[in-house]
């Protein structure tokens, strides 16, 4: 929010922050494993972790629009299909290194952030052009608040919002993956069947994020992000009524991680097409404050009811798909009355 209030992230070049946000959360997320475990620095070491991804995954995308131009909604679903692989990264730590100290996944997880920083300075300064024209809204006084003027856009507002229920799922689903992970296998299965398991469901979204992006070159962003949000609140419905067989609740388990995050990418799109050129990294950051920070609370609930009513209470995300389908309404129904756009 800070990032997006004071808009660092377009007065300095996205690599650089990408950079130092990498190595700085990786730092943090290494040095409090170092001593003896202590509460408030782990809490504050995870804290400011959680702030340098205010440098990296927003940057991320404005990078991928510099360069993709035209072709960003691919490019875009690529971007957010590594995120969903990084997302499952520690899962798969977790299964490989299950008799090594815990402390393995933290320093594998920092490692991996820092050869992410690495891959982006042998990048930095390639093949950055300048954003593509596309359409924007009436022009408006320089002078004007950068965050007003983003949200002045009605069609911004519609992208935005409409990402805002898609994170109110996405997150809090991830979170308990490995706890409806248990209960589907009724706890039969060993440490490293239920992290390979784990890993499995959330890194099937990258499958999903990818068919999405070519999908999205026929239909266009909006129509992929509303079948993908309506899919994956159908599993929120459908998932505590299923019988109790393991495979049916393992199958639907992947079937809901190929959905959850498939419009990930086409939110972020579309909320880059419709941002001032100017403004395109402070729009993608402010859009994923917004997100984050109903994840936060989403994710709270969501683990103090499945510890207490199971698995009934993934019903409590069915909410953000519901809301996110509705604010999303002015893209589709702008996407069904104008003519067809050769670049989506």
């Amino acid at each position: 929010m800070l990032s997006a209030a004071t808009g660092i992230a377009d007065r300095f070049p996205p690599e650089r922050i990408f950079i130092v946000s990498s190595l700085v959360g990786a730092a943090l997320n290494f040095v409090w494993t170092l001593g003896p475990s202590d509460l408030v620095l782990v809490w504050i070491s995870r804290f400011a972790v959680g702030m340098s991804l205010a440098g990296i995954y927003p940057m991320g995308m404005k990078m991928i629009v510099k360069r993709a131009q035209a072709k960003s909604a691919q490019a875009l679903a690529w971007l957010v299909a590594m995120l969903t692989l990084g997302t499952a990264m520690p899962q798969l730590l977790s299964a490989i290194g299950t008799s090594l100290p815990w402390q393995s996944i933290m320093w594998g997880s920092s490692t991996l952030a820092v050869v992410g920083a690495g891959l982006v300075a042998a990048i930095s300064g390639r093949g950055a052009s300048s954003p593509p024209a596309t359409r924007r809204g009436p022009a408006t006084p320089a002078a004007d608040p950068a965050l007003r003027r983003l949200f002045r856009d009605r069609m911004f507002r519609a992208a935005v919002f409409g990402y805002v229920g898609h994170m109110w799922e996405l997150y809090a689903f991830w979170a308990v993956v490995p706890t409806l992970v248990i209960a589907a296998l009724a706890g039969s299965g060993s440490p490293t069947e239920l992290a390979t398991t784990s890993f499995l469901v959330i890194a099937v979204g990258v499958v999903g994020c990818v068919i999405g992006g070519i999908i999205s070159r026929r239909t266009g962003g909006a129509a992929v992000a509303a079948g993908a949000l309506a899919g994956s609140g159908l599993m929120c419905l459908i998932y505590p009524l299923l019988p109790d067989l393991a495979p049916l609740l393992i199958a639907a388990l992947a079937l809901w991680g190929f959905l959850v995050i498939a419009d990930s990418p086409q939110f972020s799109d579309l909320a880059a097409r419709y941002a001032p050129a100017e403004l395109t990294g402070t729009g993608l950051t402010a859009m994923n404050s917004l997100g984050f920070a109903v994840s936060v609370v989403s994710i709270v609930i969501l683990q103090r009811l499945v510890a207490g009513i199971g698995v009934a209470a993934v019903w409590l995300l069915l909410p953000g798909p519901i809301l996110g389908l509705l604010a999303m309404r002015p893209l589709l129904v702008r996407r069904r009355v104008r003519k067809p756009d050769p670049d989506e």
